[in-house]
């Protein structure tokens, strides 16, 4: 019977899925479910979710709601962060102050400006939650869905002791998509892929042992299939591998698409449209946080049943407690040289087998050098974001932001050096001391 935290289970469709992952194995079943989050409001929908599913299905597990941190680390087995610190205000300063500067960032949340500022208000309160597994649950895995993903990885196996794994569904949606444009069933797709977070490349994908490259270069050719995803099929035809996020996103990464208003025009297409000009982000995230926020449940608890969704984490809790191997993308520290041209203490994404002995990153060699350049800069943006943050070094902060890429394209270095300063004034309240000196710890105001 493991015991499974949630610390920010708040977020309650994602939590609640994740719930219902976890009780449709019959072997875990009958885990102790805690949910923890500073929200009462919202805590108390996602408990009412859980439980439900636990007595509908008529499961053994028990649901434990509580808004202290310690309470709910106490002796777990596995913890699954999905925190958000800050809310709304410093989320809409990352995006708007870059705006002003002539960085148009797509999410702003895992790369670029928002994600290294987002970056700065998560770290501390990674750090605590982590300081209270080494007292309270030293052999738990952290299993982080919290972005930035690599930034918040980093920082944790860098500071601390515990054991961190990054989940994300990026490899498998772009599976999804790949054998979408191929047209072959994506159980049948067999694919290797490794590289960073939300930058990683499918280095094979085959179907009945033959490359679907082909018929992917085909796809590039026809109009209407191009226009599902103009970014990544782009950076396939002139780097030669399809990256892992989607158009909106991968856009955001380097700095090709997001300067020229005439680029923008001719990349327009399904879901890349709609994000480039403005952060139309930001306003969506805003309407779900309101939703989030409404006094009624909208849900009848009697209809609530039992769904496993795509999401890894049951799946990897699964193999863990069974001895039931299977291969994940997960992100973890390159310590072995998984990829031997990306630095040793990078968080990279690579194939992970897991089983009763734990989980074991699988040896890629050397990404292909045209990929593994582009990879490169992002590790060290966020090598800087996280000595910058555990450090309290402003001008690493500063460095980090230099070397973005999409910033490096839309400013020049003095521009930058003000937005940085512009944004560390504005997010004062949520980030660590930034004049040097000691690890970061988050400020009194600070709200995890």
């Amino acid at each position: 019977m493991p015991t499974i935290t949630f610390i920010g289970a708040g977020s309650m469709v994602f939590a609640t899925n994740l719930v219902g992952d976890i009780l449709s194995y019959e072997a875990l079943s009958d885990s102790r479910i805690r949910l923890m989050d500073i929200d009462e409001h919202r805590l108390e929908q996602t408990r009412q979710i859980a439980e439900a599913m636990v007595d509908n299905e008529g499961l053994d597990a028990t649901v434990e709601a509580t808004t202290d941190r310690r309470e709910a680390l106490e002796d777990a087995d596995y913890v699954l962060n999905m925190i958000n610190v800050g809310g709304t205000e410093p989320f809409e300063n990352e995006i708007r102050i870059p705006e002003k500067y002539g960085v148009e960032q797509a999410i702003g949340d895992t790369t670029g400006p928002g994600g290294v500022f987002r970056g700065l208000r998560t770290i501390p309160t990674m750090l605590d939650i982590a300081a209270d597994m080494e007292e309270l649950c030293p052999d738990a895995l952290l299993l982080n869905y919290t972005n930035p993903m690599a930034i918040v990885c980093k920082a944790v196996y860098e500071a601390t002791d515990v054991e961190v794994v990054g989940l994300c569904h990026s490899v498998p949606h772009t599976a999804e998509a790949i054998a979408e444009y191929v047209d072959v069933p994506q159980e049948e797709l067999d694919y290797w892929v490794a590289g960073i977070n939300h930058m990683a490349w499918f280095l094979t994908a085959e179907h009945d042992g033959e490359s679907v490259y082909p018929a992917l270069e085909a796809a590039y050719e026809d109009e209407e299939t191009y226009r599902k995803d103009t970014v990544r099929f782009e950076m396939m035809r002139h780097f030669g591998y399809f990256p892992t996020e989607s158009s909106h996103h991968m856009s955001e990464y380097v700095p090709y698409f997001r300067t020229d208003g005439d680029v923008i025009e001719e990349m327009a297409g399904t879901d890349y449209a709609e994000r480039m000009a403005t952060a139309t982000y930001l306003e969506g995230w805003q309407e779900r946080s309101d939703e989030r926020d409404s006094p009624e449940l909208d849900v009848d608890l009697d209809e609530v049943e039992v769904e496993r969704s795509e999401e890894y984490a049951a799946r990897l809790i699964h193999s863990l407690e069974t001895d039931t191997p299977r291969r994940f993308n997960l992100n973890v520290p390159n310590h072995d040289n998984a990829i031997e041209n990306l630095p040793n203490d990078a968080c990279v994404e690579v194939p992970v087998f897991a089983d009763g002995a734990g989980v074991h990153p699988c040896s890629v060699g050397e990404l292909p050098a045209e990929v593994a350049a582009l990879d490169r800069q992002h590790t060290t943006v966020y090598e800087l974001a996280v000595e910058g943050a555990l450090e309290g070094d402003r001008e690493k902060i500063h460095q980090a932001l230099k070397l973005d890429p999409l910033t490096a394209a839309s400013c020049t270095l003095e521009e930058i050096h003000e937005m940085t300063e512009e944004l560390i004034e504005a997010n004062e309240a949520y980030i660590p001391d930034l004049d040097g000196g000691g690890r970061a710890r988050p400020p009194a105001a600070a709200d995890d």
